[in-house]
């Protein structure tokens, strides 16, 4: 995906499904999501329950729009999410992704400052991100060291030290960290902002369920 050209013409943001394939790229785990037509849904080999989302660059806060349906059960439920979706949202696409096991929810992303350029945030995520505000930020490039140090940072950071016996991977949260950051470096000409939220940080693995993607603006 070319995201210089995506910026020629125009594009602000880009979708769910071309941020997830493009991190994916770098090695970071998202969930395998497909994006469907009405025809295909008897067709469709996934396992219910699933998650049923509008996928557009024009809509960037799908819940907030009533753009998103989880714990979708049976075809019957999808052909009935599909037809809202695209009632509601004419021209977007309809995106359909395994319900994942749920872990510690933690948010990731990168934002671009005018002065210091591209830096690295990590927090608790999910819905308690702006109630706790509970956050760390680095300057990029990040080693794995560095990583360590924002976990560490959080006031939730015995979360990731066995906390009450909650089991998380954290060499794959570090890994993470690493890799978006990578990210961040290669891609800071074209990119304003990414917010991975929530990220799920589960016994064995971590992995991306939302991705938002903010261009950044060719002068």
């Amino acid at each position: 995906m070319d995201i210089a050209q995506l910026r020629r013409q125009g594009r602000k943001y880009l979708s769910e499904s071309e941020v997830k394939t493009i991190l994916k790229d770098y090695g970071i785990k998202t969930t395998n999501f497909t994006l469907i037509n009405r025809d295909q849904i008897e067709s469709l080999e996934i396992n219910f329950p699933v998650a049923v989302k509008v996928c557009s660059s024009d809509i960037i806060h799908k819940t907030d729009v009533g753009g998103v349906f989880l714990n979708v059960k049976s075809r019957e439920e999808l052909r009935e999410c599909y037809d809202l979706i695209t009632s509601r949202f004419p021209g977007a696409s309809v995106l359909v992704e395994p319900m994942e096991k749920p872990g510690i929810e933690v948010i990731v992303g990168l934002i671009k400052d005018r002065t210091f350029g591209m830096s690295i945030m990590f927090g608790i995520g999910g819905v308690l991100t702006e109630l706790y505000n509970d956050v760390s930020f680095r300057l990029v490039p990040l080693d794995r060291l560095d990583a360590e140090e924002m976990i560490d940072e959080i006031k939730a950071q015995k979360l990731f030290h066995g906390f009450r016996n909650i089991k998380t991977d954290r060499n794959s949260l570090i890994d993470l960290l690493v890799k978006v950051s990578r990210f961040g470096v290669e891609l800071e000409d074209h990119i304003n902002q990414l917010d991975l939220n929530p990220v799920f940080v589960r016994e064995n693995d971590t992995i991306v369920i939302d991705a938002k993607l903010v261009l950044e603006p060719v002068n």
